[in-house]
This record gives C-alpha cells, structure tokens and sequence, in this order.
C-alpha cells in the first residue's frame, strides 16, 4: 500500500501520526536521507520511531536548524525513541548504482537496522518498494514530525563522518562545506586532485578525471 502526499497550505507535522494512531496504528517510522549532493562521502539515512506521546518543540527539517540545534535534537530523539536505525552507502556504491538507487539502497537499510519493525514508514518524498505499507510526502521533513526526527539523526550522523574525514584532508574543508561543491572545495581538487573518497561519477570530480 503505497501513496504520495503532495503540497498543503498550512503545516500541521503532526498530522500523518494523528490520523495512522486514530487508524489503530502504533509503530510509526519516519525515513529521510542526507547528502545527495556532495562530492565526497556516503549518503546517509536514517529510521526514526517515535513513542505516541513524543513532543519537541521547534524540531523540523535539519537543514532549518542551527548546529546547535540539531545535536540538541539528535541526543533528545535518542533518548525518546523506541527505535533508531541507519543506513549508510558509500561513494563507491554511488558511484555504481546513482545517487538515486543508493539513496534506497540506504532507506531500507535503515529500516531494516531497527531493532523494531514499524508498522507504517513515512519517507521524504522517495517511494519504496518495501513489505511495509508507506507513505512518501513531499517536504515530508517539514510536514511529519516523525521524518523530522530522522532528518536530524541522518545529519548529525553524516556531519560527524565528514568531520573525521576533514581531520584527515584539511584542505578540503569538509568541516565547512560537508562535502558540498563550494568554491574552496572545487579549487581544491583542483590543486590537490581527487581522494578515494570522492564520488567518481559527479560532474566536477568526473572532469577531472577525464581530464587526466
């Protein structure tokens, strides 16, 4: 059972939980991903099942939350959570499938890391083909507190993998961008070239390499 939500005038993100509770549904988990765009690293998913009484107030999308925030968040949704999975393809992946296709790849990874199988998925926009019924809503991280609480996790998750792998090429500074095609980061591939664990098949990392 599949459906997609499109666009409402006013946000409720509360709305999709409300309406699966009072269908006798309990087990609800919210899927979204981080980074799709950058040139370096893994995409990262997250599965987040939240208990019925589950209230933060000011959590929303990742991307409109301060740093601050968003690990302020993330150790909340820890404690309160009745389960948390995550799901990480790495570059290589990418590189074989497409973005899309591991971006999927890493959603059901994720729900299948949580030690609890939901009983309804809600996703951030990207259908899946999965045992599990689901409904993917577009901007869902805005409009479902639920995928709300897996974009923080995701981030925070790949944001702390990107500050290692800033530790270990500096130049980059992945510490900044996240991996992201900024002008410090695209000059320097251009200075110092590509790493391991830069994706191949991204435009500017790909004309380099068909450069040389």
């Amino acid at each position: 059972m599949k459906k997609t939500v499109g666009k409402v005038k006013d946000i409720d993100n509360y709305k999709y939980e409300r309406d699966l509770i009072s269908s006798g549904i309990k087990l609800i988990a919210g899927v979204d991903e981080v980074g799709r765009g950058p040139l370096v690293g893994p995409v990262v998913t997250a599965c987040v099942i939240l208990p019925e009484k589950f209230d933060l107030d000011g959590l929303t999308d990742s991307k409109k939350l301060s740093e601050k925030k968003r690990n302020y968040f993330y150790e909340e949704i820890k404690k309160q959570a009745i389960s948390i999975g995550i799901g990480i393809i790495d570059e290589k992946t990418i590189d074989k499938v497409n973005i899309y296709e591991a971006t999927k790849l890493a959603m059901k990874q994720a729900i299948k890391n949580c030690d609890i199988k939901p009983e309804h998925i809600l996703i951030d926009a990207m259908p899946l083909d999965i045992d599990i019924p689901t409904t993917s809503i577009i901007k869902g991280d805005l409009k479902s507190i639920t995928i709300a609480a897996a974009s923080v996790i995701a981030k925070v998750t790949r944001d702390n993998m990107l500050y290692e792998l800033d530790k270990k090429y500096p130049m980059y500074d992945f510490k900044n961008n996240k991996g992201y095609p900024t002008k410090k980061h695209l000059d320097a591939i251009e200075k110092y070239g590509i790493i391991p664990e830069h994706r191949k098949s991204y435009g500017p990392v790909k004309k380099i390499i068909d450069r040389k």
